[in-house]
């Protein structure tokens, strides 16, 4: 099989776009086929896997002509990716698949997502977060209290003295699998400042990333919980690989704003 693919990644959170429009190039995205694409040595390395196709060739209602369709590295099929998102409006802006001189939308199966752009800076409206309650998080030996926030993901969000107390995170913290029982994205953060945070995260299925973009969201919001702060408010998320800024507004919405960049485009011929 020959398809065409790009490399793109948000705040170093990468991943492989695999432009399938009218639904059949990759027919059901075999879970194998997108962990062998996203390991590091085998195969382009990445994070996850974005495939770019019609929210009506594949029979999704969406108020969006196009559909994320995105998994995660080890093939399993994620809610939601709020770096991976903005990689994939900038690819369709590139590709002139839409106008970036209006807000459009993309289809999720976390629903619809409004756009705009302002230069190089993506605007994401992620929706309404839900906060519930507190479990515990275990790493490298050390207990916390998390915050549990779902912003189209599951997160359990940790307050450290210190982002290494969290160790290698090569393993997946414990959770508490009667709270998260698909798993969860887990965030340990510290306060760098006022409406300043930094943050790091082992994401479910794909280990440590540079950046998690629900996973800025669900820090943003457990630190605005945190902090009692009045809305609207926005926070500064320092990830590994950049920074994103995070609003949570008067009505309820959380917006995540950041860079995005597409790095390489090529074609394969694929052998199962």
């Amino acid at each position: 099989m020959a398809f065409t693919w790009l490399k793109g990644h948000g705040t170093e959170n990468d991943f492989v776009l695999l432009p399938d429009h009218d639904g059949t190039v990759h027919g059901d995205l075999d879970p194998a086929f997108v962990a062998a694409l996203c390991h590091r040595r085998r195969g382009i390395g990445a994070d996850g896997v974005l495939r770019v196709v019609r929210s009506a060739a594949i029979g999704v209602e969406s108020a969006g002509e196009w559909f994320m369709d995105y998994r995660n590295a080890d093939g399993s099929i994620s809610e939601m990716c709020g770096n991976g998102i903005r990689v994939f409006a900038l690819h369709l802006v590139q590709e002139g698949l839409v106008d970036p001189a209006t807000p459009f939308v993309v289809g999720t199966r976390d629903g619809d997502k409004a756009i705009s752009l302002d230069g190089d800076q993506i605007s994401v409206d992620m929706g309404v977060p839900e906060v519930r309650g507190v479990s515990k998080v275990t790493a490298d030996g050390n207990t916390w209290e998390a915050q549990d926030v779902r912003t189209g993901n599951p997160h359990a969000v940790a307050f450290v003295d210190r982002l290494d107390d969290a160790g290698t995170l090569l393993t997946p913290p414990e959770h508490d699998e009667s709270v998260y029982p698909e798993g969860v994205n887990i965030e340990f953060v510290v306060r760098e400042g006022e409406h300043h945070v930094a943050m790091r995260v082992h994401e479910r299925g794909s280990g440590e990333t540079r950046s998690c973009g629900t996973g800025a969201c669900a820090v943003a919001v457990a630190t605005a919980v945190a902090d009692q702060a009045v809305r609207p408010t926005t926070y500064r998320v320092d990830v590994p690989g950049g920074t994103v800024h995070v609003s949570w507004d008067a009505d309820d919405h959380i917006t995540l704003t950041g860079p995005a960049e597409i790095v390489a485009r090529g074609t394969m011929d694929w052998t199962a």
